[in-house]
């Protein structure tokens, strides 16, 4: 772990070299990616199914992708344990890729977005004096720099996104789901329409359900507001009663099942944004995991089928891989003549051990 501190130590000195605004982003940047390769030769990071549990962390993470019946899947996921260079943060994220070239699109943000997320978070930190005599105060401040590098994150992603010619995103996007666990706090932002749900035990000793993002669909009022504003419009097609898709103001198209997503340039300009919803959350000893699923899932699982299959897992390395597979068997049952959508899955466990692991 010495030899990322260094890395880490290098990428804040390259924001504060006065050596002009690109060179300096270029510099973050460029660390942050060799700080990527670096975690992934060390086993740190996961971007298939499988389980990363670190010596010395309190993290287990579980993951596991299905893929559905509508042909490639089109989900994809990343765990980076010791998430630049701190043996306290990870990172996790889950991206649910749609249209022609979704796939592609789903993996080209997961790629770009951990990066781009650390290089801004470290630039923010730089630019931000923290008073140590302020404990509150300096919670809330972090807060508010995880929630700024996101922001910037996620334009500068989308941008990237648009420019990127060996992707045609005109009609294909992704939405992205992602935590940063740093210590005992949590951050969580969330473009689209995964889900993430946080298992915790109640005052009476129950595990419980606590769901942390909002799935953004077009009917919420918040946001068909915003897409009929610009000229979008939001309806149901006769043959889907109730779910509800944004479409041009003049054609039957695109019909996106989301209100925020990377991608889709089509109809960017008519309602359909990328700007994340940031949250964060203080773990304490009652909370017990979070689950992080496409909506693959949670179109057939509820919030609470969800923690007692993770919970009731023996081996929490397996315990996505589960989930996963009781969602499958539960499209069989529910969504009889509708092809699966691809299942995904992410099972983040807070207070875990290697003795978890068989």
């Amino acid at each position: 772990m010495r030899h990322f501190s260094s890395m880490f130590n290098g990428l804040a000195r390259s924001f504060s070299m006065r050596r002009g605004k690109n060179s300096s982003n270029d510099d973050g940047r460029e660390a942050a990616e060799t700080m990527a390769k670096d975690a992934k030769k060390h086993d740190m990071i996961l971007r298939s199914s499988g389980f990363v549990n670190v010596d010395g962390s309190n993290n287990l993470a579980s993951v596991c992708s299905k893929r559905g019946r509508k042909g490639v899947n089109q989900d994809c996921a990343i765990v980076w344990e010791g998430f630049g260079g701190q043996a306290d943060m990870l990172f996790c994220g889950i991206f649910d890729g749609h249209g022609p070239w979704g796939h592609f699109v789903a993996k080209k943000v997961r790629e770009s977005m951990p990066s781009s997320l650390l290089c801004n978070w470290q630039e923010t930190l730089a630019q931000t004096s923290l008073d140590p005599d302020l404990e509150s105060d300096k919670k809330h401040q972090r807060f508010h720099i995880w929630k700024h590098s996101y922001l910037k994150t996620c334009a500068a992603v989308d941008h990237e996104l648009e420019q990127y010619r060996k992707i045609d995103s005109f009609y294909s996007g992704t939405t992205a789901l992602t935590i940063v666990r740093q210590g005992d706090i949590i951050y969580v932002a969330n473009v689209g329409d995964s889900r993430a749900v946080l298992a915790t035990n109640s005052d009476d000793g129950n595990l419980v359900p606590v769901q942390l993002t909002v799935d953004f669909k077009p009917n919420l009022p918040q946001e068909s507001e915003r897409i009929i504003q610009c000229k979008g419009r939001v309806f149901c097609m006769h043959d889907e009663p109730g779910v509800h898709r944004v479409w041009l103001p003049n054609e039957e198209s695109p019909g996106l099942a989301m209100s925020r997503a990377f991608g889709d340039y089509c109809i960017k300009g008519y309602g359909l944004i990328s700007v994340p919803e940031v949250a964060h959350r203080h773990i304490t000893n009652k909370d017990q995991f979070v689950v992080l699923a496409t909506d693959g899932v949670w179109d057939v699982v509820s919030n609470e089928e969800a923690i007692q299959i993770v919970s009731s897992t023996p081996d929490k390395a397996k315990a996505a891989k589960r989930l996963v597979e009781f969602a499958a068997c539960a499209w069989k049952k529910k969504r009889k003549g509708i092809a699966m959508d691809d299942i995904s899955a992410i099972c983040l466990f807070f207070h875990s051990s290697h003795h978890d692991v068989n």
